[in-house]
């Protein structure tokens, strides 16, 4: 049976965290899901140098709604760890995307990823032109989430992502467009923390 990836961007860290716990319990394998999430802030960093050093991973005011997320995928997905993306930055991401992009932990918290990840979701077959907006969109902040599966359960794969609130990622390109995008530029200086925030 043919191989399938579904894909999805999203605009928060929660809603990637509730659509992969979901599809965990639909039945899909933790091994065949993918995450990778703009991390402009470094949060996800530093959350892992507290984890190392032994200290309070997520302190009183940082968020623990972010703590809570975390510790969610942590338990959910394969190899969680912080990567440097060339055009995107820091990113958290697990997977089997991360193998593709050729990125590792380096001293158990960061590493650099040496593949385009244009390239790496073209060879899951997505098309270029998508690969592309998707790139861009994680680049602006967004959280994509792939899962390869098996045709027959594309369509179950697709309903929880939309009903998690999947952009329209074409719709969103149009939008940049508008604004004078021409395309994703892996040697492009990736967004700070505000305007992730912002694009997002």
């Amino acid at each position: 049976m043919m191989e399938h990836t579904v894909i999805g961007l999203f605009s928060s860290l929660s809603e990637a965290q509730r659509v992969v716990t979901e599809l965990i319990e639909a039945g899909f394998k933790r091994s065949e899901i993918s995450l990778i999430a703009n991390d402009a802030s470094n949060q996800y960093a530093r959350y892992l140098e507290d984890r190392v050093a032994g200290e309070d991973a997520v302190k009183a005011g940082e968020g623990a709604s972010f703590g809570a997320a975390v510790g969610a995928l942590t338990g959910a997905l394969v190899g969680l760890s912080a990567l440097a993306i060339p055009g995107i930055g820091p990113v958290m991401a697990a997977g089997p995307l991360v193998a593709a992009l050729g990125g590792g932990a380096v001293g158990a918290v960061t590493g650099a990823a040496t593949g385009g990840v244009v390239a790496t979701l073209v060879k899951t077959g997505l098309p270029e032109q998508d690969a592309q907006y998707y790139a861009e969109g994680i680049r602006r902040g967004g959280m994509l989430v792939t899962v390869n599966t098996s045709e027959d359960l594309v369509p179950r794969a697709l309903d929880i992502m939309n009903r998690h609130g999947a952009v329209d990622i074409h719709r969103r390109a149009e939008e940049w467009k508008r604004e004078g995008w021409t395309g994703f530029d892996a040697n492009a200086r990736p967004y700070d923390q505000g305007a992730a925030r912002q694009a997002r």
